[in-house]
């Protein structure tokens, strides 16, 4: 089983930096959130990153960040549907290498970031939204398969009135365009 290393973003940079495999993780986990224009916000403040770790090598990581410190666009839907985002823990992007998938590492990250949130205070809510695409996408994986039984199973629910868009260019497409995006909550108790 890897271990499991939780830090806060801004002082995990330089230690990704030290060799290129701890960078190849920092430059998947985080090129699309500065393609989308929401890495700023990831390098202040509460923001952490989860590492999965197997020794020294990097296998896995995954970013949180109290909502409040978020983009517009995530923020709006909470305060439209009367959550404060200052009550909110926001579960950002995850990623895995394929030789440690279904060891649990994917829940231990969720884990992690509940206890990181707990840790903070004032935290009521856990959050992480979605890709809304259509069964039929072209992009979609041959074998893909919905996410949406093991969030159940770790406790969260998708909020119908918890909805936004997000713009970014789709590798098939000459232009960004907007995406749908569905939010999943659970309370954290």
């Amino acid at each position: 089983m890897a271990s499991l290393d939780t830090r806060r973003l801004q002082r995990l940079l330089p230690y990704l930096a030290q060799d290129r495999r701890r960078l190849l993780f920092a430059l998947l986990l985080l090129i699309p959130l500065a393609l989308a224009g929401a890495l700023q916000p990831l390098l202040v403040g509460q923001a952490i990153a989860v590492l999965a770790r197997d020794g020294d090598a990097i296998v896995g990581a995954s970013t949180g960040i109290p909502l409040a410190a978020e983009t517009e666009a995530f923020v709006r839907p909470f305060e439209a549907l009367g959550l404060d985002p200052a009550t909110v823990f926001y579960c950002g992007e995850s990623v895995l290498l394929p030789a440690w998938r279904g060891r649990g590492i994917y829940r231990a990250f969720f884990e992690a970031r509940e206890a990181y949130a707990r840790q903070l205070g004032g935290m009521s809510w856990m959050s992480f939204c979605g890709v809304v695409r259509p069964e039929n996408h072209p992009l979609r994986p041959a074998h893909w398969e919905p996410l949406d039984a093991v969030w159940r199973r770790f406790g969260y629910a998708p909020e119908p009135k918890l909805r936004t868009s997000y713009a970014w260019k789709d590798i098939d497409q000459p232009a960004s365009t907007e995406h749908p995006m569905q939010f999943w909550l659970k309370p954290l108790g």
